[in-house]
C-alpha cells in the first residue's frame, strides 16, 4: 500500500487535465463518504441533562431570572 507522500509524489507527475479530473474523483467519494453517515435528529438530545433540573420549581426559577434582569 502507497503511503501518503508517496501518492503526492505521483499526482505530481500528472498533467493539470489527470489532476482536475482526481480531484472531482476524490470530492465524488469524500461526498459519498460524509452523506452515506447517518444524519442526527435534535430528538436525540430529548432528556439530556434532565437531572440538573430535577427538585427545580419551574415557576420559582423564572421568577428569580426575571428579578435578576433588573439588576
Amino acid at each position: 500500500m502507497a503511503t501518503y507522500q508517496e501518492i503526492c509524489r505521483q499526482v505530481e507527475n500528472l498533467t493539470l487535465d489527470e489532476q482536475i479530473r482526481l480531484m472531482e474523483e476524490l470530492t465524488k467519494i469524500v461526498r459519498h463518504r460524509t452523506q452515506a453517515k447517518s444524519k442526527r435528529s435534535i430528538m436525540e438530545l430529548e432528556g439530556l441533562g434532565k437531572e440538573i433540573w430535577q427538585n427545580i420549581d419551574a415557576q420559582e426559577y423564572i421568577d428569580r431570572e426575571r428579578l435578576s434582569w433588573n439588576g
